[in-house]
């Protein structure tokens, strides 16, 4: 377990927090689109006191899209925290971060996509999701997260190879 966890935000101001890359076998990745909102992302999310990466990965996966550990094969991960700011008009007036940090992993979906349900939490994260290109949402998604994006699929794409 990395030691920072245990806070709010390290440091430096940064939230610590997971990204999943979730593959099909024709090599797409899931992208849904936020409820409430007009984007479209990655599942991703906070870690809660006590939880590993993994655990947090996992417990992500099934809040936003349904799926448990057995519908997933965990592929790899980043070696390293990647880091964004969000910008402050997007921050509430008591944010005490700057951004988020983030460990992304990949996971090849091993279920039928009837599996996906998007309403396992009581303010669902998403309303919308579809398979696309490996390479579209870094294109797409909004501008202060693409430089993570980039980065966590590129570190990650050479794993594909071994799937």
């Amino acid at each position: 377990m990395v030691d920072d966890l245990h806070s709010v935000c390290d440091a430096d101001g940064y939230r610590p927090n997971v990204g999943i890359v979730l593959f099909n076998n024709a090599g797409q990745v899931l992208w849904a689109r936020r409820s409430r909102h007009d984007g479209w992302q990655f599942p991703q999310g906070g870690i809660e006191h006590g939880e590993t990466l993994e655990q947090a990965a996992y417990r992500e996966l099934y809040e936003e899209v349904g799926l448990r550990p057995q519908n997933v094969e965990l592929v790899g991960r980043t070696r390293n925290w990647l880091r964004y700011d969000v910008p402050g008009s997007l921050r509430s007036r008591s944010a005490t971060f700057k951004g988020q940090k983030q460990v992304w992993f990949l996971m090849k979906m091993l279920v039928s996509d009837h599996a996906i349900c998007l309403d396992h939490s009581d303010t669902p994260e998403f309303d919308h999701w579809q398979w696309v290109d490996y390479w579209l949402p870094p294109r797409k998604v909004v501008a202060f997260k693409r430089s993570v994006y980039e980065l966590a699929l590129s570190e990650l794409e050479p794993l594909l190879r071994f799937v």
